[in-house]
């Protein structure tokens, strides 16, 4: 069987229309000088057989009947998608944060594999870094995870990677046009066949599938009931362009734990406030009008499972997250968001999420495209907060220590901010990405968020027990709080 797209994946081809972008992507910082770009191109290279699909290409199926497929393609080039740049002086955070800005900018060309990784010289205090871009076609934020998990090593001396196999790697003849479509032809003939032989299973444990069912249905009625009421009007919902700004916070990790186990909720809770609050003092500095003010919040969630970590694609449902940027006081905030998502979770709205994407595996492609569209550009949601734990032991990259991870969720249209979130070795990096025009004053919203993570670790002496940690970004004006 073809190694075909599921609806999920082939959705972020649709979304990708106007500015929108849809690459995930993070910058990584490492101790000590750059290596050779010759070693990271052999380095990487040497474990490219472990993930097969860098190697691969998308192939489009004439007419839409059908969705991609992945396909060899005969032309790879390792060189052309490992970079090599170095930064201007000074070489600080900010003029790496504008060559982010620029890298994650840029469109990847799908005629060739979906993956950037840039090697970064000339940053100061003695670090260089890597970007790294893939689509999301290719990977969501769990199974890229596993991609950097196979890259890196895990000590500080390299160790050496899986043997490839006996044979050299020789790609697979693309297929033709005409084999394309009949493929894609004889998947709808199939598909009804693999559908009876779930039904008989099925038939097997019908009160276990009664139970999924009903769980799947009323999860998509709270789903239906979020969908169908637009998300509040706000400065983050505009038309956006091709440019990009970007920015990261750097928090203790141990530190949102503390907080969370003194107001009694989650880490997912303390993020989520610390994001209201943000945005609502940024709101606040531009003169809006906040009181009573709820926005929406789409907060992926992996439905992966345990078995299914190191496959590539995409295993993500999505919940309807309120972000009461009105409340101005961090623990009353937290309560509201730790009570709404309580009570997200008891309506199975995560699990009608992923059974409408079950079902959209059935869809037409030409159905899907449209759908995808139309969800692009109403307004389902203000802004992208995603968390994804990362590996919680230090990381190296030929023998460099990885000193920081900011991760990228990519815009759709009229959604002028990400936020991407993921932990590393006991840190938490919150990766920003703004539209250039729409949100030049991103780093403003980075600030109040380091305020935010602050006060609720002030309120709730977490401060105290753990202390400040990480560097501090310099000072803005201030705003109403």
């Amino acid at each position: 069987m073809p190694a075909r797209l599921t609806a999920l994946d082939s959705s972020f081809l649709h979304l990708e229309d106007g500015g929108a972008h849809m690459h995930v992507a993070a910058v990584m910082t490492f101790d000590g000088p750059a290596p050779a770009y010759d070693d990271l191109l052999e380095a990487i290279g040497s474990r490219l057989h472990l993930v097969p699909r860098y190697r691969q290409r998308l192939a489009f199926v004439p007419l839409g009947q059908g969705r991609p497929r992945w396909v060899d393609d005969p032309h790879f080039n390792a060189g052309y998608h490992i970079r090599h740049t170095a930064l201007p002086a000074p070489g600080g955070d900010d003029e790496l944060k504008r060559l982010a800005a620029r890298v994650f900018g840029q469109r990847l060309d799908r005629s060739k594999p979906l993956w950037e990784i840039w090697l970064v010289e000339n940053l100061s205090d003695d670090r260089f870094a890597i970007l790294s871009k893939t689509h999301h076609a290719l990977v969501d934020g769990v199974s890229g995870v596993d991609i950097v998990s196979v890259l890196f090593d895990a000590a500080a001396e390299p160790s050496a990677p899986p043997a490839p196999p006996s044979s050299p790697w020789l790609p697979r003849p693309v297929p033709t046009q005409t084999e394309l479509l009949a493929e894609a032809l004889l998947e709808r003939t199939t598909v009804p066949g693999e559908a009876l032989r779930g039904v008989r299973a099925a038939t097997r444990a019908p009160r276990a599938v009664a139970q999924r069912l009903a769980t799947g249905v009323a999860g998509l009625g709270s789903m239906a009931a979020a969908g169908l009421n637009p998300a509040p009007r706000s400065p983050l919902n505009v038309a956006i362009g091709p440019h990009r700004r970007y920015t990261w916070v750097d928090a203790d990790l141990h530190r949102f734990k503390a907080i969370k186990s003194a107001l009694g909720g989650t880490v997912n809770d303390v993020v989520l406030t610390s994001v209201a609050l943000a945005l609502g003092r940024w709101m606040r500095g531009r003169g809006e009008d906040t009181e009573g003010l709820v926005l929406r919040a789409m907060v992926p969630v992996s439905v992966r499972a345990e078995a299914e970590h190191g496959a590539l694609g995409n295993r993500v449902a999505t919940m309807w997250a309120p972000l009461p940027v009105g409340v101005r006081d961090p623990v009353d905030c937290f309560d509201e968001v730790h009570a709404a998502m309580a009570g997200l979770k008891e309506s199975g709205q995560a699990v009608g999420a992923e059974t409408l994407t079950q079902l959209a595996d059935f869809a037409p492609p030409t159905i899907m495209s449209q759908a995808a569209r139309l969800q692009a550009r109403q307004r389902f949601f203000n802004v992208v907060v995603t968390n994804v734990p990362g590996p919680q032991v230090e990381l190296f990259l030929l023998g460099h220590r990885m000193r920081g991870l900011y991760p990228v969720v990519p815009l759709a249209l009229k959604q002028a901010l990400g936020i991407a979130i993921m932990s590393y070795n006991g840190r938490l990096g919150f990766g920003l990405l703004g539209d250039f025009d729409a949100l030049p004053d991103l780093e403003d919203i980075a600030t109040h968020l380091e305020g935010a993570i602050d006060d609720l670790g002030a309120a709730t002496g977490a401060n105290d027990r753990v202390g400040r940690t990480g560097p501090r970004r310099r000072p803005t004006a201030s705003a109403p709080r």
